[in-house]
């Protein structure tokens, strides 16, 4: 139903229901992002863009973010697993699906005290902890910490076999070389605008089509 004359725009959404926030830059001059923060899909757009140049970017960069997710084996638009009861829930999700069922991890939280690592596992106590540093990637990069963490309940070290435990999720690879990245613009002091903390899920130059 159009709104009527006067009526405040409805905030706008993904097509599976997750806010959108358009941030203005000044810092900005051509380039456009998108990605994920505090479960937002944010898009990050040069501060001198028109309603209408803003419109036409937001619609393409939500567009690439639903592609990239459709890719992975969640999908980047689904909302973050916040809480440690929702991680946990999750957890066992991914060991049913990628390990058989068979690593039943004691407790699964997000923790905000590991900094040199993304997540660590006790296979004595069968406990899992992810870094809170995760939480504004992409969720498929967050499955595969999270399952990488649930295979060493099954095995300890990094040997052929525990790898043969990842094998089956078919973003693994990616997932390797999207940290091993984020790794090193971080030891180098490199890191988005003034975005902060959220990765960047998907860029383009606005000049470039």
């Amino acid at each position: 139903m159009p709104r009527a004359a006067g009526q405040p725009a409805l905030p706008l959404t993904t097509d599976d229901g997750a806010p959108v926030v358009v941030r203005r830059s000044a810092r900005r001059r051509r380039t456009v992002a998108a990605f994920w923060e505090d479960g937002n899909a944010v898009v990050a757009i040069p501060a001198h863009f028109t309603k209408a140049q803003e419109s036409e970017w937001v619609r393409r960069m939500l567009d690439k973010l639903k592609r990239q997710g459709e890719r992975g084996a969640h999908g980047a638009g689904r909302r973050r697993p916040a809480s440690d009861t929702a991680l946990a829930a999750h957890a066992a999700e991914l060991s049913s699906k990628y390990l058989g069922g068979r690593s039943i991890p004691t407790s699964v939280r997000w923790v905000s005290n590991q900094k040199s690592r993304w997540g660590s596992a006790t296979p004595a106590d069968g406990t899992i902890r992810l870094s809170d540093r995760l939480q504004p990637m992409p969720q498929w990069v967050i499955d595969y910490v999270l399952l990488h963490e649930l295979a060493h309940l099954l095995v300890a070290g990094h040997n052929a076999a525990f790898w043969r435990l990842l094998e089956a999720y078919p973003e693994t690879q990616r997932a390797k070389a999207f940290l091993e990245g984020v790794a090193f613009a971080t030891s180098r002091g490199l890191g988005p605008d003034e975005e902060g903390a959220g990765a960047p899920a998907a860029g383009w130059d606005a000049d470039a089509d």
